[in-house]
């Protein structure tokens, strides 16, 4: 899914949009597109997968973003892109299916590491995705690209048809239970829960729709360009790969509190030198620090959820989780496709930061201030 990032905008121009500001403006809307409509149906998802099983939304998602991605090389016009990318929201969500069906049935004192370890083979593929993205389209040509990458998901949908299992059914005692707001005892605590992970996507997609014009503007050798943007994605995944897991276990121990604000306030302060680095190195270097901080944030975030809803809605409420990161990740690349474009690519940075910011103060209030019984 990621492997597209570093030539998209490269597609988008490809495509007929011409000029610096409208390539950035419709990169954001094509990239932000599928997390749209994915958004809109996460919670039908979650709760379909709390009626009839999370193994069968995790093949019907693999399946449904195979073929999708695969037409995304066929296409002509960007509207047809766009079309698509909005298709793609609505068939796919298999990382957030593969969250639900891992916080339903790990055990609650080791709920923060189970997803960090998730966590981390998700970013593992965000990692390499870019990586791959950089190398093959000189060699093979973007649409081709488009092609390979459909081959690898309709892969993994054989692996999720023939290899997983529940190893707990879904409660149907519960089919006509719902999920009500009065059932939920934390109320702050959820909206802080479902804005950080707004956040976390924000922090993460901002810069997506420019980077590869950023970085275009940084170094010398045109031809290096998608490497070089291939690699800042990609550092902030590696970042995110080595740390998931251990502050997952971190957080299980001292608590998540302690990782969500530290989190959020370290990759503040890191979007800072971003706006204003002089080459590609360092934007890297700074990318990997900003996903090494940021790894355990998400696996806390839905720890923190998992233990304050009831066991029968877990998909429900999670799917809730899940759309509040897909806002995030619609908002991320619109509002930076629009800042880079129209005012400045550092903007785009020091914006970000600043968000983050807040949402560092505003954990920190929620998740220290004295629970009501």
């Amino acid at each position: 899914m990621t492997l597209i990032l570093p030539f998209l905008p490269l597609y988008v121009e490809q495509l007929g949009i011409d000029g610096q500001a409208d390539i950035a403006q419709w990169s954001g809307i094509a990239y932000g597109a599928t997390y749209l409509t994915a958004g809109v149906v996460a919670p039908v998802w979650g709760r379909l997968g709390d009626l009839y099983g999370r193994k069968s939304m995790l093949v019907r998602a693999s399946l449904g973003m195979a073929i999708t991605i695969t037409l995304m090389g066929c296409a002509t016009t960007i509207w047809q892109l766009v079309g698509l990318r909005l298709l793609a929201g609505i068939a796919g969500g298999y990382s957030s299916g593969a969250m639900i069906l891992v916080a339903s049935q790990a055990p609650r004192s080791q709920s923060a590491w189970a997803l960090g370890l998730l966590s981390s083979g998700v970013m593992a593929g965000n990692l390499i995705g870019p990586l791959v993205g950089g190398f093959l389209p000189p060699l093979v040509g973007i649409r081709m690209t488009f092609i390979g990458a459909g081959s690898l998901i309709f892969i993994a949908f054989l692996a999720t048809l023939f290899l997983i299992r529940e190893t707990q059914p879904p409660p149907r005692k519960h089919l006509q239970t719902r999920i009500h707001w009065s059932d939920i005892p934390n109320k702050p605590l959820m909206i802080t829960m479902l804005g950080t992970g707004l956040l976390l996507m924000v922090a993460n997609m901002s810069i997506e729709p420019i980077i590869t014009l950023y970085i275009r503007s940084l170094t010398i050798d045109p031809t290096r360009v998608t490497l070089i943007a291939a690699l800042v994605m990609s550092a902030a995944a590696l970042g995110s790969v080595l740390s998931a897991s251990y502050l997952g276990r971190v957080a299980d121990k001292k608590g998540h509190s302690v990782i969500i604000v530290s989190a959020l306030a370290v990759a503040s302060l890191l979007l800072i030198p971003q706006a204003f680095v002089t080459a590609g190195w360092q934007l890297i270097g700074l990318r990997f620090l900003m996903g090494l901080s940021l790894g355990g944030l998400m696996p806390c975030v839905t720890a923190v959820i998992r233990h304050n809803v009831p066991d029968h809605s877990v998909g429900v409420v999670l799917g809730y989780a899940v759309s509040a990161q897909f806002v995030g990740q619609v908002v991320g690349p619109l509002l930076g496709g629009f800042i880079g474009g129209q005012i400045s690519m550092r903007f785009a940075f020091l914006g970000t930061s600043l968000l983050l910011f807040l949402g560092a103060i505003s954990n920190w209030r929620v998740l220290h201030m004295p629970q009501k019984r």
